[in-house]
């Protein structure tokens, strides 16, 4: 006859074996959902590619998933920059299964393109850093708003110097990154009324050295790629700082960001100094989330080395497809998800 005694045993060691197999299960799960894969989508990749003559230095995506890309149609950054505005078109609608254009437009406004968003009404927002200026068009090509003055750099609330990125929140309140020559984050209402900014030139929480690219997520938390400090940062829409998230200290730079539907932060890096007595750049592109876990970090082969390339811009399409503009080899790259 079993004995009380022994009876509790058996319950307790029942007990530890289904917790053990229950944390077993668990981890398996997590290591599931945490790893998967990303391969280069050539066929596509080859056929965009034939649009691209330049360095494709802002993408964004609209709600029927169509690529938008800014490139400096027939130029590079040289300083100081040039007088002309570009006379052919600069932006580039794409299809995101073909690869093939939708449309182009965009000649005759810009000097130096830089960032582009596309925000929830379809409307496509992109930055000019040697005009100082920041740009709203309709999803045709429409000029809706521009804000800054033209060839003028400044640091107050009708100037901005060089300025980077664009976000804008639910609400259509808009934020944008300014830049090169300022340090700060700037928040206007949603007819371009000056709000507030915060930031200033360092690394401390709240600082930044060339705020380079935005981002926010489904709870309007603001993500901005601190580009020289190699990380990327977390505000409410106030700018009161939510937290940040450090890139690995053997890179230098950290350019751009995206979110995707499921609030999976998508970034990219960039290494100059790889390869010192050559031409050649290196930058890899990660997956993690807010408190920065590393889900994933892979380059142009798939694997986490870097080759020569430079990347400048990032989004994620719906699909969960993956976009960069690489200005070194002046082309625009998919990578898709790996079944």
């Amino acid at each position: 006859m079993i004995s009380q005694l022994e009876r509790l045993k058996y319950i307790l060691i029942c007990l530890l074996i289904i917790s053990a197999q229950a944390c077993i299960e668990s981890r398996a799960n997590r290591k599931v959902n945490t790893i998967a894969s990303y391969v280069a989508d050539s066929t596509w990749n080859a056929q965009a590619n034939q649009l691209i003559v330049s360095q494709p230095t802002g993408i964004g995506i609209d709600k029927s998933n169509h690529i938008f890309v800014f490139q400096r149609t027939g130029r590079k950054w040289v300083e100081p920059f040039p007088d002309s505005l570009i006379s052919v078109p600069t932006i580039f609608e794409i299809d995101a299964e073909t690869g093939k254009q939708i449309n182009a437009w965009g000649a005759n406004h810009f000097v130096m393109p830089h960032g582009l968003m596309v925000d929830q009404n379809n409307h496509i927002w992109v930055t000019d850093v040697a005009l100082h200026q920041v740009f709203k068009f309709s999803h045709d090509g429409k000029l809706l708003l521009k804000l800054g003055v033209a060839r003028e750099g400044g640091n107050d609330s009708l100037h901005f110097n060089r300025p980077t990125d664009v976000t804008v929140d639910k609400e259509g309140f808009f934020y944008v990154s300014d830049g090169y020559r300022n340090s700060r984050v700037v928040k206007f209402s949603p007819t371009g009324k000056y709000i507030k900014e915060w930031g200033t030139f360092g690394n401390g929480a709240g600082q930044f050295n060339i705020p380079h690219g935005l981002a926010i997520d489904d709870k309007d938390i603001i993500y901005v790629a601190d580009r020289q400090n190699n990380r990327i940062q977390l505000f409410d829409t106030n700018g009161n700082y939510k937290g940040v998230i450090q890139n690995d200290a053997a890179v230098q730079q950290l350019p751009s960001l995206a979110i995707d539907l499921k609030n999976k932060v998508f970034a990219i890096d960039y290494d100059p100094s790889l390869n010192k007595d050559s031409a050649a750049n290196g930058s890899t592109f990660f997956e993690c989330d807010a408190r920065g876990s590393v889900f994933q970090h892979f380059g142009l082969s798939g694997k986490k080395e870097r080759k020569s390339c430079w990347f400048h811009d990032i989004a994620v399409d719906k699909n969960g497809n993956v976009y960069v503009g690489d200005i070194t080899g002046l082309k625009l790259l998919k990578f898709r998800p790996k079944n």
